[in-house]
């Protein structure tokens, strides 16, 4: 459950935090912009954020007691809940919340930016039959193969059997965020410190790294964030439903 872990060099455990904390600050504070508003959407965002993320959380419990990956103890505050850091669980909240904040602000500004539906379709098969090649051919490494194969079924439910709308403006948003994810990720697995905060192990992983970013890597934020995006676009079409049913019944 709930551990504290004596510190081994006290003025480097704010790193992982420092990371968390910088990636949510802007878009905490530019939610309640006039033009976005984001914080009127508070109420799909927290279950997008938290009924997903409980499932990451026990996926990440999971690798991590398999020996997949680990964390520093020079970069985390020596605070755990189960065997995590606190600042692992952290960045479950804070970078969906940076993404889903960038996803509503990209197309709250600019509405009209879509993709053609043939390019997505393509994407999306393109990305399945990677995906589904690459869970093949690694299925013996379990992180490999289980993120793999999940990003082309979620894609494949989303794209293929539910033809939702949004998909092609996840995939703009997702483009969008790669940057930002390889200032992270490569922070966090070490690309400009002495040492990584979060390190893999080589065996359990297929090998390929950007910068210091296992490859799989992309794929696991296309999903968690894949995820929680269908989630929140699934609330919010309810919250629309009812809007135009309660004004139905008050103008009938």
């Amino acid at each position: 459950m709930l551990s504290i872990k004596k510190k081994v060099i006290p003025e480097m455990w704010y790193t992982y935090l420092t990371i968390d904390l910088a990636s949510i600050a802007v878009p905490f504070i530019f939610s309640f912009h006039p033009k976005l508003r984001f914080y009127r959407h508070w109420g799909a965002l927290l279950p997008a954020l938290l009924i997903p993320g409980l499932f990451f959380i026990c996926w990440d419990c999971f690798f991590t007691a398999k020996g997949v990956w680990g964390f520093n103890p020079k970069y985390v505050s020596g605070v755990y809940l189960f065997n995590l850091p606190l600042e692992e669980i952290l960045f479950f909240l804070c970078i969906p919340y940076a993404c889903l904040f960038s996803y509503h602000s990209i197309f709250t500004l600019w509405p009209k930016l879509h993709l053609p539906h043939r390019l997505t379709k393509l994407i999306s098969w393109g990305l399945i039959a990677a995906g589904l090649c690459i869970a093949y051919i690694y299925s013996e490494k379990s992180y490999t193969f289980l993120t793999l194969l999940l990003m082309s079924l979620f894609i494949f439910g989303v794209t293929m059997l539910y033809k939702n709308q949004w998909v092609d403006r996840f995939y703009i948003c997702y483009a969008c965020m790669l940057l930002p994810f390889l200032i992270v990720n490569g922070l966090l697995t070490g690309s400009w410190i002495q040492e990584p905060v979060v390190w893999y192990n080589a065996a359990e992983i297929a090998g390929p790294r950007l910068l210091t970013i296992p490859l799989e890597d992309i794929a696991y934020g296309l999903l968690l964030i894949g995820v929680e995006v269908a989630l929140y676009e699934y609330l919010l079409a309810g919250k629309r439903q009812a809007l135009t049913y309660r004004s139905f019944q008050e103008g009938g």
